[in-house]
């Protein structure tokens, strides 16, 4: 169940073994460059793949069963030189996964002066031939297109060109956020609020489209964990609330112990289910499930500080959103429209339930709340506001054909008064206006809650968008 899948990039280069003999330290010169290139891929975070320089249909054969064999996720094509497409196809074919095509040369222009005083005409061709990384880009393209395989292009230099290397960057962490979702372990307790209908979703589309693996728990599984945690176990939580959190004084003693009770049992279904992310509901009263229920919050809070988001309302599709958000390194809070600020152009927004105080503005406050509004149920819930700079919106939406898509919108949060109810709260200002944000967010027909993460990273989630063969709408 613990089993881990490293996360892998294959790269290879092309080229044409009839013009090595021709033209002296041409394929040494490409082989440098292709060097380059996997340095720094090595650098952004993934264990890189190199099949080397493929420079004939025999070579291709090999590089194919390489990337088979070390079942890489998605494969990087720099194009070198010109190459026939012969040495393309049955790499990307066999390997099955996506492709990004390199089309770097070498610098942002050639020296001409340098190039036309070269005494011998051979040199001048083998130096138009370390700059000619264009020339193939049409004949793989039709190829790929005819084959049916789907491409994406980075075109530019491969000095000099910060853009070249901010694309491939983004390139390979969407692959990762695909492998992160692919592998995810999804687990669902309870079962959804009632009438609402927009956050009803198709599970078996969720795996078709991420993938992973949906597994169904129960309530009671977590009150029988609780039953078992241990009196030294609970002093010890409640010494992590204490360094968490800003608890405030008029939280009760025994509702902190329970919430550090049912932190650490929460803990270890987690374990138990090696689970990536949760979403949970649960409506009944009077029962030991509902103290399991009611006491949450703060042990589901750390759990998605920690990169493990949990979900209230049962809401699957925003708990596959936070994962791509945690999984981009952006966070991924629970969130809902709370009200408008037309005066300072602003979007109110928050959620009761759990936060993600890794991505708060200073401490997560604990507050007690009498009733929690719409559910059963009293005890301690958390307030907090998501750090003051740039932030991504994403919502998983599902299309009335039954497929899904992304809606994204980049914008900030600032600082300011906030709604001081025990829930998170944030201000959020769109370059669009407040106005136009709701309604062009509204017109995609997501549900009503979205996860909001830390940075703009919609060109990562576009991407990611891309690999994933998901529909992708980007709002601002």
């Amino acid at each position: 169940m613990n089993t881990t899948y490293p996360y892998r990039i294959g790269l290879f280069g092309i080229g044409l073994d009839t013009y090595w003999p021709q033209f002296e330290g041409l394929k040494t010169r490409l082989e440098g460059y292709l060097g380059t290139v996997e340095n720094r891929m090595t650098g952004y975070g993934a264990e890189v793949v190199s099949a080397g320089l493929v420079d004939s249909p025999e070579k291709a054969q090999d590089a194919a069963w390489l990337f088979r064999e070390k079942n890489v996720d998605l494969i990087f094509l720099y194009i070198t030189t010109y190459a026939l497409s012969s040495t393309v196809l049955p790499v990307v074919r066999r390997a099955g996964v996506p492709v990004i095509i390199l089309n770097l040369v070498p610098g942002k222009a050639i020296d001409y002066d340098s190039f036309n005083n070269l005494a011998d005409r051979t040199a001048m061709t083998g130096e138009w031939l370390a700059y000619c990384s264009p020339c193939p880009g049409p004949e793989i393209a039709n190829v790929f297109t005819r084959a049916g395989i789907p491409f994406h292009q980075i075109t530019g230099s491969l000095e000099g060109d910060p853009a070249v290397w901010q694309e491939v960057e983004d390139w390979v962490l969407a692959g990762k956020v695909a492998h992160t979702m692919a592998r995810n372990r999804l687990g669902l307790m309870g079962h959804y609020y009632g009438g609402m209908l927009d956050v009803y979703s198709d599970l078996t589309q969720h795996l078709v489209s991420f993938g992973g693996h949906i597994e169904m728990l129960e309530v009671d599984e977590l009150t029988v964990l609780r039953r078992e945690v241990a009196g030294h176990e609970i002093a010890d939580r409640l010494a992590i609330f204490a360094h968490e959190f800003d608890i405030q004084s008029d939280c009760g003693t025994e509702d902190l112990r329970e919430a550090a009770r049912t932190s650490v049992a929460l803990d270890r279904l987690a374990e138990q289910y090696s689970l990536g992310s949760m979403a949970y509901y649960y409506k009944g009263s009077g029962t030991e499930n509902e103290a399991s229920i009611a006491t949450i919050i703060l042990g589901s809070s750390l759990l998605t500080a920690r990169g493990i988001p949990v979900a209230g309302e049962y809401e699957v599709k925003n708990v596959q959103a936070m994962k791509i958000m945690e999984s981009f390194g952006a966070g991924g809070s629970f969130t809902e429209y709370y009200a408008l600020d037309l005066v300072d152009d602003l979007v109110l927004m928050g959620h009761d339930g759990p936060g993600h105080t890794a991505i708060a503005a200073g401490k997560t406050k604990v507050k007690p709340l009498k009733v929690f509004h719409g559910k059963v149920g009293k005890g301690l819930s958390v307030e907090m506001s998501v750090r003051p700079g740039p932030v991504t919106l994403l919502s998983v939406v599902e299309e009335a054909g039954g497929g899904l898509r992304l809606l994204v919108a980049e914008g900030e949060t600032v600082p300011g008064p906030i709604l001081e109810i025990g829930n998170t709260n944030s201000r959020y200002r769109f370059p669009i206006g407040a106005k136009k944000f709701v309604e062009d967010w509204n017109s995609n027909g997501p549900a009503h809650h979205c996860a909001v993460g830390v940075g703009h990273i919609g060109s990562g989630i576009e991407k990611l968008g891309k690999l994933l063969n998901m529909k992708v709408v980007r709002v601002c």
